[in-house]
């Protein structure tokens, strides 16, 4: 199953969550209204929601509660943007200016808190202590990952283990959580729960490992943001790890010197280097693997057009070129 196949399949539920998005985003505080609505309608896969609405109709959801939790995990990972992009100085995000390019670090900071607490107050709406300890505890491991990957910034001796536990905190954490939670509120078994939510763990760091390799073997019109941000913001991520080990000295000290300064002036040249190397065939292998892995959870789970579409979606995080 393609990504507009699986899009189309959950085309309605999807219309829903951006309406519930659009409605509870409002704030009689313009900025909030303003900023809020420039990111959230600033295009991307809505992946994590999407996750989340096939799970739960994969266990055969019949109400409406589906919706409610995906609006709440795409307000989490906005807020997680937000903030991302402020600690990243980044200034172009899906192909447009960042936030804080547009309207400055402190609101963009701010108007993230916002989004944390709405997707907080609509926790609470939804009745479930277990749903909550889940969610408050992944908003936790996310900080964790933040911090965490600020502590490898400019680190050229980051191993690729500190680097999987970042993004297994940062990126896959809330994946695992909007596979678990669509299980959870409709009532699925522990097994069944426990399956998606590995099934979304893997899912997360497939796309993240996409994500690292995409910044050196793709276009900026075809991501939507710089080529090299990575490496530009010093951040060690595996493609660079991997060919800092089998490159040879003088091409890691290239790479070294560019994430110890955070420097992009010699970016052709690492992205030769990383070609050369085998990098980034190593680094999709890995995405390969997680995207195997993430299938091979959703053995369990009862044959539908759903679970196609969850198969479908682990297919598409490692042939995606965007």
């Amino acid at each position: 199953m393609d990504i507009q196949s699986i899009y189309a399949l959950i085309q309605q539920d999807m219309e829903a969550v951006d309406a519930m998005i659009q409605h509870r985003l409002q704030s009689d505080v313009v900025l909030i209204n303003q900023l809020g609505h420039y990111i959230i309608n600033s295009g991307g896969k809505r992946l994590r929601p999407a996750i989340a609405l096939l799970s739960a109709r994969a266990c055969n959801h019949q109400a409406s509660a589906h919706i409610n939790l995906a609006t709440i995990i795409e307000f989490i990972h906005t807020a997680t943007l937000l903030h991302d992009d402020v600690v990243d100085n980044s200034t172009m995000r899906r192909g447009q200016e960042t936030a804080n390019s547009v309207w400055g670090n402190e609101a963009s900071v701010l108007v993230g808190d916002f989004l944390y607490t709405r997707a907080f107050e609509m926790m609470v709406e939804l009745d479930s202590m277990r749903l909550m300890k889940i969610l408050s505890h992944t908003t936790n491991v996310i900080a964790e990952g933040e911090v965490l990957q600020l502590l490898n910034v400019h680190d050229a001796d980051t191993t690729e283990e500190r680097y999987l536990q970042v993004i297994h905190h940062k990126t896959a954490k809330l994946f695992e959580a909007a596979g678990q939670l669509g299980a959870l509120i409709s009532n699925a078994s522990d097994e069944i729960e426990m399956a998606l939510a590995q099934y979304a763990m893997h899912l997360g760091s497939a796309f993240q490992l996409v994500d690292d390799l995409l910044d050196y073997s793709a276009s900026s019109e075809t991501i939507g943001k710089n080529i090299g941000d990575d490496l530009a913001e010093g951040k060690p991520t595996m493609p660079l790890i991997y060919a800092m080990q089998h490159g040879s000295a003088d091409q890691s000290a290239i790479i070294r010197e560019a994430i110890e300064q955070g420097q992009r002036d010699k970016i052709n040249d690492i992205i030769e280097i990383i070609h050369s190397t085998g990098a980034i065939d190593y680094t999709a292998a890995a995405a390969r693997k997680e995207a195997e892995q993430a299938k091979a959870n959703l053995n369990i789970v009862a044959d539908s057009q759903y679970k196609a579409a969850l198969v479908g979606l682990a297919d598409f995080a490692v042939s995606r070129q965007f």
